[in-house]
């Protein structure tokens, strides 16, 4: 049998979200180490990333998530429409994109990467748009595919399609998925209290709708559904009987110790 997962790479940890366009290179490497190590094994990667400053800021200033808005213009920006911001975003994540799949083809891995908006139309879980690109499951193999700007068939004309929405339908549609992993920055999983006064006791090893937490959610410049949508979908996943976690990303070996049935830190996500 074919063992293969889904690995989320959040926005917010492989970009610097306050400054537009800049990448955590440091960060990407580590984990794309950890994703030929996993791929060594036999497993195959399939990774979907997030946007970060390379998409939420443009895309919170022009308002791409809430489709075409007749007239509507920002001051002193460097584009002069609503479309000539979704070509941005779209352009700036490629080079996101090129990035992550430049560390990976260093380390030998053959890479394919499937742009959004090339492949898919709509938004939700439910957006329009064949699988059959990822269907390749040689673990020397790794898909990449991201967040993205996507034609809506109706007067929207465009919106933001979530990479969230985006692992669902992989880990839900895909043959031999075993599990889907978010790795987040800057938390090591869904805690009991803000992220800014948690201690080590407050994460929340194992999590199901009956429990409470709390997330950041940088509603300032988030065009998604930040932690609330991940619970969500990774639920949905969960139910399933896909295994569902969530890690740090900034320790990645903790995503090879899960993938090995070994000790790590992090959220289950219960069915």
């Amino acid at each position: 049998m074919v063992r293969r997962i889904v690995v989320k790479f959040g926005g917010a940890l492989i970009t610097k979200k306050d400054e537009q366009c800049v990448a955590h290179v440091e960060i990407i490497r580590n984990l794309c180490s950890v994703v030929h190590s996993i791929s060594q094994d036999g497993v195959q990667v399939i990774i979907v990333h997030g946007a970060g400053s390379f998409g939420h800021l443009k895309a919170k200033r022009w308002r791409l998530n809430e489709g075409q808005i007749p007239g509507f213009s920002v001051m002193g920006d460097s584009c002069t429409s609503q479309l000539e911001a979704v070509e941005e975003v779209r352009r700036d994540m490629l080079e996101l994109n090129s990035i992550i799949v430049s560390e990976l083809e260093n380390l030998g891995l053959i890479v394919h990467s499937h742009p959004p908006h090339e492949w898919a139309r709509n938004l939700g879980p439910n957006f329009s748009g064949t699988l059959e690109r990822f269907s390749s499951t040689d673990p020397g193999i790794v898909h990449v595919t991201f967040g993205d700007v996507v034609d809506v068939g109706n007067e929207r004309r465009f919106g933001i399609l979530s990479g969230d929405d985006i692992v669902a339908r992989l880990s839900l549609e895909l043959p031999d998925i075993e599990s889907l992993i978010f790795a987040m920055g800057g938390v090591d999983g869904l805690l009991k209290v803000p992220p800014n006064i948690a201690t080590d006791d407050d994460l929340i090893e194992e999590w199901s709708p009956d429990v409470e937490y709390e997330g950041l959610h940088r509603s300032d410049i988030d065009v998604t559904g930040g932690i609330g949508l991940k619970i969500k979908r990774g639920h949905s996943v969960a139910q399933s009987g896909i295994g569902v976690y969530l890690v740090n990303g900034e320790y990645p070996m903790r995503i090879e110790s899960l993938v090995r049935n070994e000790p790590w830190r992090g959220t289950t996500i219960l069915p």
